[in-house]
C-alpha cells in the first residue's frame, strides 16, 4: 500500500493510493467519533517514564490526573539531534526515541483502528511531507523515525510542492506560475511554482518556521487569561493544555459572520466561568501574525516579476480556515486568490497523487537555503564560508543519482574540524546571513598516527608535516529528498569515513518540551 504522509506540527493527515483515488485515512478516536487526522501528541505519566502515549491515546489521557501533555511535538525537530535529550517534566527521553514511537503509535492505528484494510505483512511504503524550509536536520530525523517504525520511505516532499500537485492533479491545467500559500498547524511556506501537464517544478520558497496556526491559538489563549486578570504561571501544564485546546477549538469554529467568541473554563480553571470575546478584539490581536505570512509572501512574489506575474495564489493547510487570513489575502491580491477544497488534506492528497506511480507527473525539486561548511584559511588567521550546495540548485528525480560535489587539497594540520551549516541567504562578503542553522562538528584524522585514535577531541590541532604529503578528498552527495552526507578519504592510507550530516547533538545538551508560551512571548517582545 502506498500513501501520503502530511507530518503536520498538530495533525497527522494521510492519504493513500486507491487505483487513480486517493481517500483520505480516517481513525476511531476514544469519544466514538471517526476523524481524519492524528493527533501530533504525546503525554507522559509524571511519576512513570514507561508510560508513553501517544496520538489519539495521549488525547484521552489529557484530562487525567499525573499525566503531561505535549503539543506540536514536531516543532522540536528543528532543535535536537537524535540523541538530545528531551526534557518532559522530571524525565529526559531521546528525541528519535519520542518520534519513533509516535511514528509506531500511526502505524498501530493504521492496522487496528482506521478504515484501511491491511494485510499483516503487506508493506507500507510512504512519501513524507516536510517544510519547504525544513533543514537536513528535520528531514533526516522524519525519514528515520518512520523508517524504525516499520515504514517504507520512498521519498521526502516539500509540503507547497504537494499541494500544487494537488492543484493541478484538480484542476487540470498548465499554469506558468503559481503561488502555493500554506499556512500549517506549525509553520508557514510560500512556494512560486511552474505547472506543465507532466511536472511541477519548484522554482523557490520562503518560509516561517515557527508561524502556524498553533500562535492564533496562543492569541485567543492569553487574551481569556487577561479577562480573568490571570497570568499562564497560574495555571499548571494541563490546565494550560486544556484551555489552548479550548481555544483552539473555537478558532476552527469561526465563521465570516461570527461576532462572539465564548470560552468555557470550567474544569480548566479553579474558578471556572465563561468568558466573552468578541472577534474583531481577536482579529486585532491576531493582525500581526498574518501580516508576517503576507510580508514573505509579497517579497516571493516580486522576485518573480510581481503579481501580475502570478497566475493564481493557492491557498492550504489548516491555519488558513481563519476568516481573517482570507480576507487580508483577498484584499491583497484579489480574484487570483484560490481556496483549497482541502485545506487540511492537500498537502497529504498531493503526496499520495506523487506516490501513485500511475499518475505520471515528475517533480522538480530544489534546495532552498545554501549548505556549506567553514573553512580556515591563511593558514588558520581566517575563516571562510565554503557553500558545497548552492540555494536554488534542483534536486536530483526519484530514480536520478545523487548530486555529486567534490573538494581535493593538501591538508596543513594534523585533525580537520569541519563545521557544517545552512543559511537562506549569503551576504556581499560572502559570509552566510539570514537564517542560519548550525551542526554538530565533525573531526577527522588527516595525520595518518591518528587514524586509529578513538577520542580525537582530545587532541591539539597543530601543524603536521605528514599530514601535509596526503592528498583528502571530501565527496558531498545529495540524494533526491534533500539528505546530505559526505565522505571523507585519505587517498595516502585509503582510510576513509562517512557522515550522514544532521545535528547529532550533544549528550549534556536538553531541550525541554515544555508550553509554547515562552515562545509566543519572545515573538511578542521581538515585535515590540
Amino acid at each position: 500500500m502506498r500513501l501520503g504522509v502530511d507530518f503536520g506540527t498538530t495533525r497527522i493527515v494521510m492519504s493513500w493510493v486507491d487505483r487513480g483515488n486517493y481517500p483520505l485515512v480516517s481513525f476511531d478516536c476514544p469519544d466514538g467519533a471517526s476523524r481524519d487526522w492524528y493527533p501530533t501528541l504525546a503525554a507522559f505519566h509524571v511519576e512513570h517514564t514507561i508510560e508513553r502515549a501517544y496520538g489519539w491515546d495521549a488525547w484521552s489521557k489529557q484530562a487525567e490526573p499525573g499525566w503531561a501533555s505535549v503539543r506540536s511535538l514536531k516543532r522540536l525537530l528543528g532543535e535536537v539531534g537524535p540523541e538530545t535529550p528531551i526534557s518532559v517534566g522530571p524525565h529526559r527521553f531521546p528525541a528519535l526515541e519520542l518520534y519513533r514511537e509516535l511514528a509506531a503509535s500511526l502505524k498501530k492505528a493504521m492496522l487496528e483502528a482506521s478504515n484501511l484494510t491491511i494485510a499483516p505483512d503487506e508493506p507500507l511504503e510512504v512519501i513524507l511531507g516536510v517544510p519547504a524550509h525544513a533543514n537536513s536536520n528535520q528531514r533526516f530525523l522524519t525519514a528515520e523515525a518512520f523508517r524504525l517504525a516499520g515504514f517504507q520511505v520512498l521519498a521526502m516532499l516539500n509540503e507547497p510542492s504537494a499541494a500544487a500537485i494537488e492543484f493541478g492533479h484538480r484542476n487540470k491545467m498548465s499554469m506558468d506560475k503559481i503561488l502555493v500559500y500554506d499556512l500549517g498547524g506549525g509553520t508557514f511556506d510560500a512556494s512560486v511554482v511552474a505547472l506543465t501537464e507532466s511536472e511541477r517544478s519548484v522554482l523557490a520558497s520562503e518560509g516561517i518556521a515557527t508561524l502556524g496556526g498553533d500562535e492564533f491559538d496562543l492569541v485567543l489563549a492569553e487574551m481569556a487569561l487577561e479577562a480573568m486578570s490571570m497570568d499562564a504561571s497560574e495555571l499548571n501544564q494541563q490546565q494550560w493544555f486544556l484551555l489552548v485546546e479550548a481555544c483552539r477549538e473555537k478558532k476552527e469554529a469561526l465563521h465570516p459572520n461570527t461576532k462572539k467568541i465564548e470560552i468555557d473554563l470550567d474544569g480548566i480553571t479553579e474558578t471556572g466561568g465563561k468568558v466573552s470575546l468578541t472577534v474583531a478584539e481577536y482579529y486585532e490581536q491576531s493582525w500581526p501574525l498574518v501580516a508576517e505570512t503576507l510580508h514573505a509572501t509579497s517579497d516571493l512574489i516580486a522576485q518573480w516579476g510581481g503579481v501580475d506575474a502570478i497566475e493564481a495564489i493557492y491557498v492550504t493547510g489548516g491555519g488558513s480556515e481563519l476568516p481573517l487570513v482570507a480576507r487580508q489575502l483577498k484584499e491583497q491580491y484579489g480574484r487570483k486568490v484560490k481556496r483549497s477544497a482541502y485545506m487540511r488534506a492537500a498537502t497529504a492528497i498531493g503526496l499520495a497523487i506523487h506516490a501513485d506511480q500511475q499518475s505520471g507527473y515528475t517533480l522538480r525539486e530544489r534546495f532552498h537555503q545554501y549548505f556549506g561548511v567553514w573553512r580556515e584559511a591563511d593558514q588558520g588567521r581566517r575563516i571562510v564560508f565554503d557553500p558545497i550546495f548552492e540555494k536554488g540548485r534542483e534536486l536530483p528525480g526519484a530514480k536520478q543519482p545523487a548530486l555529486l560535489v567534490e573538494r581535493h587539497y593538501r591538508p596543513v594540520h594534523n585533525l580537520g574540524h569541519f563545521r557544517f551549516l545552512e543559511a537562506t541567504r549569503i551576504a556581499s562578503d560572502h559570509q552566510p546571513a539570514g537564517e542560519i542553522t548550525y551542526w554538530d562538528e565533525i573531526l577527522f584524522p588527516f595525520d595518518p598516527a591518528l587514524e586509529n585514535q578513538a577520542e580525537l577531541q582530545a587532541v591539539m590541532v597543530g601543524y603536521s608535516d605528514r599530514a601535509h604529503h596526503c592528498g583528502i578528498v571530501e565527496r558531498y552527495r545529495c540524494d533526491s529528498n534533500g539528505r546530505v552526507s559526505v565522505e571523507i578519504l585519505n587517498q595516502a592510507t585509503g582510510h576513509s569515513r562517512i557522515y550522514p550530516l544532521a545535528r547529532w547533538g550533544h549528550k549534556a545538551e536538553v531541550v525541554a518540551a515544555e508550553s509554547t508560551t515562552k515562545k509566543r512571548k519572545a515573538r511578542k517582545v521581538a515585535k515590540a
